[in-house]
């Protein structure tokens, strides 16, 4: 669904102001974020998307409750992240001995044996990343649900696309895999539940991207300057400029 670009007063400022950083009024005015052609978005209900008519980029995909659902499959992927970080990951059966090894195990041996800039990286892409993503996201959920949000909400909900983009489970088990198949001919991989709990922390972490959307908790938190938020109408403008 394409969306009409504005007639050109509808992108003037709020009558009487002549700041350019004033909140419009209207709050089906946005910018798209790629090629910046402002335009109006019509009423998209949920399982419609709105698209850029210039470049055709996705600007809106109302999601049917939204909220709850995240908070779901994050309470959910906190457990299987307890999981992955407190049970085995991966064994090795040679010779009648069998030895098993944890994420941090791993990353420990690593720094043991002098790779410290690659034990730190898997510290911090494969344990450290995804706990802080899984807690932001815990916490800005938890926070919006309150009746009026705490400013903090919107300060965190600012810091989850650096946790999500430095979260990499992903990469990690494909170099897990492929070391299996090489120590295959030498000894015998016995696969951990931490590593299916990881493939599981991988899909859910895909879930709650596709199905999060975070201009709906933009639409509760407190507005920085109370002033600009003028009338009824500038509480949803803060969702449209997300």
């Amino acid at each position: 669904m394409n969306t009409e670009e504005p007639r050109s007063q509808a992108g003037a400022p709020n009558a009487g102001h002549h700041h350019s950083n004033d909140p419009l009024l209207d709050a089906a005015l946005v910018a798209c974020p790629n090629c910046d052609l402002v335009q109006r978005l019509p009423e998209i209900l949920p399982g419609h998307s709105a698209r850029c008519p210039r470049c055709e980029t996705e600007l809106l995909r109302p999601r049917e409750n939204s909220l709850d659902r995240t908070l779901a499959l994050a309470i959910a992927a906190a457990v299987l992240w307890l999981v992955a970080n407190t049970m085995p990951m991966l064994g090795l059966t040679a010779v009648g001995k069998e030895c098993f090894t944890t994420v941090f195990g791993g990353s420990e041996v690593l720094w043991e044996n002098g790779q410290e800039a690659v034990a730190m990286l898997i510290f911090f892409a494969a344990i450290l990343a995804p706990a802080l993503q899984i807690s932001l996201l815990l916490l800005v959920l938890l926070g919006a649900r309150c009746e009026v949000p705490p400013s903090w909400v919107g300060l965190l909900l600012r810091q989850i696309p650096f946790a999500r983009l430095w979260s990499m489970i992903e990469v990690m088990l494909l170099g897990v895999f492929v070391a299996m198949t090489k120590i295959a001919d030498y000894a015998t991989p016995v696969l951990g539940h931490a590593l299916f709990a990881l493939g599981g922390l991988v899909l859910l972490f895909a879930a709650m991207q596709s199905i999060f959307d975070p201009r709906e908790i933009w639409a509760r938190v407190q507005w920085a300057n109370a002033q600009a938020k003028g009338g009824p109408a500038a509480a949803p403008m803060k969702e449209a400029a997300a």
